[in-house]
């Protein structure tokens, strides 16, 4: 099997019997508790000897079920679900790092992990720093004696740099530090990262894998089963629990989660490719586009697949920007991604607004800087609602 390319699986999940029959959709199981016939029961349940649940917070149906379900999906057979895409990033971080350790992150992680690295792990006594993901020799340079981890995401937001994943691996296995991947942008369809060395992988699962804005839930697997617990035990400790309801919609979202890619991943190449030959806007930024920096290592890496997310660049700065978000009428203007519908992020005024003018600027995001996670409308009719959004942006 090529790397990328995801194993077979039951779009629907075998349910319990019922009688002499069972349900074809999964049941939502919302109790909170579960009841044992007697403490040896018990004591054979917590033990591993049966298995069973005791109170959701511990785990439950609808959550374990969909960890098995995403855990296909990246080539194991078990992980964790939790609460949102940052639980996922927590259980890994203060799961698994101590008291002086070392966490290395690449330099345009999502906003909120990069917060928890700038700010919350520093006043834990956790060390943190910030390297460019696509030079593997600067990013090995960075590795310290006490480093615990690297965080990195294959495909930066938003500038959907692609990171040298093989290089860096390289690097970690040789430093023994482990290798902590976020998946949620590419997704397993274009890449399967235990596969390329990383020793962790986690997601927003609330993204493109559930896909329909509707839930809230992150997930987190490892290929050591050591590793797995003790997120698992952290998690459980500090209440990151999954709604089953959540897990339920995430579920039914999976059943759809190849056909959307792919036609997203479809509409994001054609809407590309027509956006650069626009007039007024100065850039296009798409993984396997020959124009991006990191076209040849994302043919290799993602086997061609650019995946459903593209920047764009436009002429006039924030009055531009504020008319084509106007006029692009439509097109959700929201700092999300992976919906079934296209939605549209402005950066400077959300992600990265924290950081200074010249911050922004370091990292190529200008006032007329757009990220768009592409959805499953007509093509030619998002195109349109584009072209309409340059129209405006362009009397300005």
């Amino acid at each position: 099997m090529s790397d990328g390319e995801m194993k077979p699986s039951l779009q629907r999940p075998v349910a319990p019997m019922v009688g002499a029959s069972r349900p074809v959709v999964t049941p939502i199981m919302p109790s909170v508790v579960y009841a044992s016939d007697c403490p040896d029961a018990l004591d054979a349940q917590y033990e591993g000897r049966v298995f069973g649940h005791t109170y959701a917070r511990e785990g439950h149906p609808n959550a374990d079920l969909l960890a098995r379900r995403v855990a296909a999906m990246e080539g194991l057979e078990d992980g964790i679900t939790l609460g949102s895409g940052m639980a996922a990033v927590t259980a890994v971080l203060l799961g698994l790092c101590r008291s002086g350790d070392h966490v290395l992150g690449a330099d345009q992680l999502y906003g909120r992990s990069l917060r928890m690295m700038k700010e919350d792990l520093p006043r834990l006594g956790i060390a943190t720093s910030l390297a460019d993901p696509t030079d593997a020799r600067a990013f090995a340079a960075a590795i310290r004696p006490e480093t615990r981890m690297v965080l990195v995401e294959v495909v930066s937001n938003p500038t959907l740099r692609v990171a040298d994943i093989d290089g860096i691996a390289a690097a970690c296995k040789d430093k023994g530090v482990l290798l902590v991947v976020d998946n949620t942008f590419t997704t397993p369809a274009a890449i399967r990262p235990l596969e390329h060395g990383a020793d962790i992988v986690l997601h927003s699962v609330t993204k493109l894998l559930a896909g329909h804005s509707d839930v809230t839930l992150g997930w987190v697997g490892a290929k050591d089963r050591a590793l797995l617990d003790a997120m698992r035990v952290f998690a459980v400790t500090t209440g990151l629990t999954a709604s089953p309801f959540d897990c339920w919609l995430a579920e039914r979202g999976l059943a759809t989660f190849d056909l959307r890619f792919a036609r997203a991943q479809e509409t994001a190449q054609r809407l590309g490719a027509h956006l650069a030959g626009q007039k007024g806007v100065t850039r296009v930024l798409y993984p396997t586009r020959p124009d991006h920096p990191d076209s040849a290592r994302a043919q290799g890496l993602l086997q061609g697949r650019g995946g459903n997310m593209l920047s764009f660049e436009i002429e006039g700065g924030r009055p531009a920007a504020n008319a084509f978000a106007r006029a692009a009428e439509g097109i959700a203007f929201a700092p999300t991604l992976g919906d079934v519908g296209t939605t549209l992020s402005h950066p400077a005024s959300s992600s990265h607004r924290a950081l200074t003018p010249e911050g922004r600027a370091a990292l190529g995001i200008s006032e007329g800087f757009f990220r768009v996670s592409v959805g499953l409308e007509d093509p030619q009719a998002l195109i349109a609602c584009f072209d309409a959004g340059l129209s405006a942006a362009r009397q300005v």
